[in-house]
C-alpha cells in the first residue's frame, strides 16, 4: 500500500485519536469527584472501575511495597483507595491513562516505548513542584496540565508519523524549531491538535489553553497565564532532566523573561529538578530512564 503524498487534516488527525480506546477522558471527572468534599471512597471508585486497566493497576500499586504492600494485601478499588490516598490515587491513574497511548505507529519517529510517558512525568512534576513553591497555582492543576499538555504530539505522530522525515528535514534546513516545521509541512503544529483533543474530552479551559499556548505562553488569555508560566518552567526543568526526552525537546526555547516575571530564578529551578528527579525515581525506578513501563 503507497504511503500518502498529502498529511491528514487536522480534522481527520482529532478523529482518529478520539476513536482509540485508549484516551484520558476519565481525567477532569476524577479529578474533580477527588477535590469535591462530598464524594465518597465508593464513588470514586466507581469512577476508577470504568477502567478495568486502570482500576488492576490502582489495586497493583496499593500492593506494592513502596506503599506498604508487605502488610495485607489490597483487594479492591476501596481499599486501595484507602491506603494510598486520594492525591497518590489521581497521579497514579493519571500517568496510566496517559503511559497506555500508542506512541508510534511506523518507523517514521524517533521515539523509544514510554518515552513520552517518561518526559511527560517529568513535566507534570516539576510543574507540581514549582507550584508547590510559589503557591500561585493549584498544584493538581500544574501537575495534570504537564501530563496532558503535549497529548496533540502523540495524536501527530500517531497519524503523521510517515510526514516526520520531512518535518525533520525542513527543521534542519530552515532552522525552524520542530512546531514551525510541523505548520510548514502538516499545515497545522501539535499544541492546535492537542487543543482541540481536549476541549472534546471535556477537560477543563485552563488546561486547554496550556496545551494551546505552550510554544506561546504570553499569548494566553490573562487567566491562563500563571499556569502556563509554571508550565513554561516545567518543561524547561524536564528537558533539563533528560528523561525521555525526543528529539524536538532538544529544540526548546526558553523565554527568560517570562521565567525572570515570575522569579524562576537558576537556583529555584535547579531546586525543583532535585526534587522532580526524586519524585520520578520513586515512581518509575529503572524505568525513568528506560524500557517500556506498564500499569
Amino acid at each position: 500500500m503507497p504511503e500518502a503524498t498529502h498529511p491528514p487534516a487536522i480534522e481527520e488527525v482529532c478523529t482518529a485519536a478520539l476513536k482509540l480506546p485508549c484516551s484520558p477522558s476519565l481525567l477532569p471527572r476524577l479529578s474533580q469527584a477527588l477535590q469535591s468534599e462530598s464524594s465518597s471512597t465508593e464513588q470514586i471508585s466507581k469512577i476508577i472501575q470504568i477502567d478495568p486497566a486502570l482500576a488492576s493497576a490502582t489495586i497493583r500499586l496499593a500492593n506494592s511495597a513502596y506503599f506498604g504492600g508487605a502488610g495485607r494485601a489490597v483487594e479492591s478499588v476501596e481499599q486501595a483507595i484507602m491506603r494510598l490516598g486520594a492525591k497518590e490515587i489521581y497521579r497514579l491513574a493519571a500517568l496510566a491513562l496517559i503511559g497506555r497511548w500508542p506512541a508510534t505507529n511506523n518507523t517514521g519517529t524517533q521515539l523509544e516505548p514510554g518515552d513520552f510517558c517518561r518526559h511527560a512525568l517529568c513535566c507534570a512534576i516539576a510543574s507540581e513542584v514549582l507550584a508547590e513553591t510559589t503557591e500561585q497555582v493549584e498544584p493538581q492543576l500544574a501537575y495534570t496540565s504537564g501530563l496532558v499538555h503535549e497529548m496533540g504530539k502523540l495524536a501527530v505522530t500517531h497519524a503523521c508519523a510517515s510526514f516526520f522525515p520531512l518535518i525533520r528535514a525542513c527543521q534542519k534546513q530552515r532552522g525552524y524549531t520542530w512546531e514551525q516545521a510541523e505548520k510548514e509541512v502538516l499545515g497545522y503544529e501539535h499544541a492546535e491538535v492537542g487543543a482541540r483533543l481536549l476541549r472534546a474530552w471535556h477537560f477543563p479551559e485552563l488546561m486547554v489553553f496550556a496545551a494551546e499556548y505552550q510554544h506561546r505562553p504570553t499569548e494566553a488569555p490573562a487567566a491562563a497565564r500563571p499556569l502556563l508560566a509554571h508550565l513554561h518552567a516545567g518543561r524547561y526543568v524536564a528537558a533539563s532532566m533528560g528523561p525521555g526526552i525526543s528529539e524536538d525537546g532538544f529544540l526548546f526555547e526558553v523565554n527568560a523573561d517570562l521565567l525572570a516575571e515570575w522569579n524562576f530564578t537558576s537556583n529555584v529551578l535547579e531546586e525543583a529538578m532535585l526534587v522532580a528527579v526524586e519524585r520520578a525515581s520513586k515512581r518509575l525506578g529503572e524505568n525513568l530512564t528506560q524500557g517500556a513501563i506498564k500499569f
